[in-house]
Order: structure tokens, then sequence, then C-alpha cells
């Protein structure tokens, strides 16, 4: 098995693919902006000016012992939403979609807020 596929109860799974449905499902929770440095303005805006790009992946996931799956999510968000109400909602939508797309339990979801969008004045 390699290391950009992911071995669930004897199934490989790429782990392009669960990161595509775990980003799918956060970005459709209302007060998500994106996921972190995954859309193209982030990109333009790394390049035209001297704000770094991000160093770690907008989605991680890793297999746990009872064969179900841990993931981290990085998120941009927009300003006026509260966090913890947001989180629990980004969780709950991950859950979901991976549950309903792969049929494998996801045991542990940590949702890191990286940037903050403010509304344009």
């Amino acid at each position: 098995m390699s290391t950009n596929e992911l071995s669930i109860a004897g199934m490989g799974v790429a782990r392009s693919v669960v990161s595509q449905i775990v980003a799918n499902a956060a970005e459709k929770v209302e007060g998500v902006a994106s996921i972190y440095g995954q859309d193209i303005a982030s990109g333009l805006i790394a390049m035209l000016t001297s704000k770094p790009q991000p160093t770690t992946d907008a989605v991680e996931c890793e297999v746990a012992a009872d064969d179900s799956l841990e993931i981290t999510v990085r998120l941009a968000v927009f300003f006026g939403y509260p966090f913890t109400k947001l989180v629990a909602e980004v969780r709950e939508a991950v859950a979901a979609a991976v549950d309903a797309q792969i049929g494998v339990r996801v045991s542990k979801i940590d949702v890191c807020i990286d940037e903050l969008v403010f509304p344009k004045e």
C-alpha cells in the first residue's frame, strides 16, 4: 500500500478521495469560506504578496487501530460566525459524508481555523 492510499477494513482508498469528500462536506457548512489554502484566491494572493502558502495539507487523515478514520481539516471561515457552533456543524457534515460515501466510521475530527475572512468594507 502506498503512502497516498489508506487501507481501511481491507479496502484501499486514495487520501485524495477522502480529502475531496471532507472538503466538499465542510465547504457546504454556512460560515466556511474555504478549505484553507485550496481556493484560487489564496494561491493568487500568495503569489502576488509576501503571504506564505500553507505548509500543511488542508485535510489530513489516518486510519485508527479499529479501522475508523481520524481526520484533521483546516478552514478559512467568515467573520461573525461563532466558532464552536461552526466547528460542530463541520464535524457533523464531515462524519455524515464519509459514512455515506465510504461507509467508514469517523472516530475523531479535528477542525483547525487557520484564517478569518472579513467582509469587504
